[in-house]
């Protein structure tokens, strides 16, 4: 271990010591610093203590200092509101005469706008009673306008309504030459049958009777009997719901005032030759015993007026008999059912009666539509011809009125038109 050194305060030089001579000496130096710390410490308190009265002075003045501050504040704004009354004064005595003059200035102003406001409603009542004026005289130009329109339209419609009268008056003579002959027609079947003729009053309850039958069952297939053919007067052939062949049955009309029993002989022949069913006579005159109708020697016997409410009795009962026929027969299929109808006659007949229907339905629109061109390109026409006078109208009014006159859009659009096509 090294021996510690100490530095000499006033030669600044190191001086070894030894264990010995270190002890005493460290315990000089320490009390000499606990007395010069404890006299920093008595000075420190000497100059607190003079801080504290040097704070306690300034306070002091400092108070005697706002007093003479706020005198003097108070003496001042004493002073400066005086001064601010007097210069408030002068600016309000200023702002008044302002105020004065701008009243003046106003009421001038006033004045003079007055004075345009009175000129300013004079023109505009001047204004008002030429735009009156001028909306009086569009009005009489429009009036005119229309009144030459509805004169043309009336034209229009008079010639219109000239040819549909002619057209009509043509039709109804054709319809009357039609009616004329169908009541010279009338009239020669009229005379034959007072004439007696027995075979002409036959053919036209047997024409009554098929129309009847056609009108009343209209699925139904109703056909006459050629004449000088085994068979009757008219075959009735029953169609089904589904449209299967039910049976048929065989009229005979007669038109005389004596009954025949010839006449059941004779149809239960043409029955079996016509393969029908049910053998049906219509007759004025009856066998005697039976009102109405009755089954003598299985034929059915009626009055005409019993012909259709008997036709809807057997009709069913054939119907009803096929239906349970049908029924019971289960050999064949609805395939096969089906072929047989489509590779019938019946399948046929429909199909040329439809595909005939169609083209009449078709001939009948091809002549429409060429009646309907036609009747389109003269009302095109006449129409065109309308709007040109319109135009043209129209352009001489406004040639006549000038800008004044009210535009229509529709019309320049005419003129233009026009101009472009005399061009052209």
């Amino acid at each position: 271990m090294t021996d510690p050194q100490i530095v000499c305060p006033s030669c600044r030089t190191e001086i070894k010591l030894t264990e010995q001579l270190a002890a005493p000496l460290i315990a000089e130096t320490r009390r000499q610093f606990e007395k010069q710390l404890q006299a920093k410490e008595a000075d420190f308190g000497r100059r607190e203590a003079q801080l504290r009265a040097a704070q306690e002075q300034i306070a002091q003045a400092k108070a005697a200092i706002d007093q003479q501050v706020a005198a003097k504040l108070k003496a001042e704004r004493a002073a400066i509101a005086q001064a601010e009354a007097a210069k408030a004064r002068e600016a309000v005595a200023d702002e008044m005469s302002n105020r004065d003059r701008q009243l003046a200035e106003l009421h001038e102003a006033i004045v003079s706008k007055d004075a345009k406001l009175a000129d300013a409603q004079k023109a505009q009542a001047e204004m008002m009673r030429k735009q009156r004026e001028l909306d009086e005289a569009r009005r009489e130009i429009d009036l005119t306008i229309e009144k030459k329109v509805q004169e043309s339209l009336v034209a229009v419609r008079d010639k219109a309504r000239l040819e549909a009268e002619d057209s009509l008056k043509a039709k109804v003579a054709e319809k009357e030459t039609q009616i004329a002959g169908m009541q010279r027609q009338i009239e020669e079947l009229r005379r034959k049958a007072e004439q007696g003729s027995q075979q002409l009053q036959g053919e036209a309850l047997e024409i009554e009777l098929e129309s009847q039958l056609r009108a009343r069952f209209p699925r139904d297939l109703v056909e006459p009997v050629p004449k000088g053919e085994f068979g009757g007067d008219v075959i009735h052939r029953v169609i089904g719901p589904g449209g299967q062949a039910c049976g048929a049955i065989l009229w005979e009309s007669k038109r005389t005032k004596n009954w025949s029993d010839g006449w059941l002989v004779k149809l239960r022949d043409d029955l079996r030759a016509a393969k029908a069913d049910i053998a049906l006579i219509v007759s004025t005159a009856l066998p005697k015993g039976v009102d109405g109708f009755d089954l003598i020697d299985g034929v059915w016997v009626a009055e005409p007026r019993f012909a259709l409410p008997l036709s809807l009795a057997l009709r069913q009962s054939l119907i009803d008999v096929a239906c349970s026929k049908l029924a019971q027969e289960g050999q064949q299929t609805k395939m096969e059912m089906v072929y047989a109808y489509l590779t019938g006659p019946r399948f046929r007949h429909r199909i040329d009666a439809i595909v005939e229907r169609f083209t009449e339905m078709q001939s009948d629109l091809d002549r429409e539509r060429k009646t309907m061109m036609r009747l389109w390109a003269k009302r095109e026409e006449q129409l065109r011809g309308v709007l040109d006078s319109t135009a043209g109208l129209y352009g001489d009014l406004q040639g006549i009125a000038g800008r004044a006159m009210q535009e229509i859009e529709s019309l320049d659009i005419l003129l233009i038109e026009g101009k472009s096509e005399a061009a052209e």
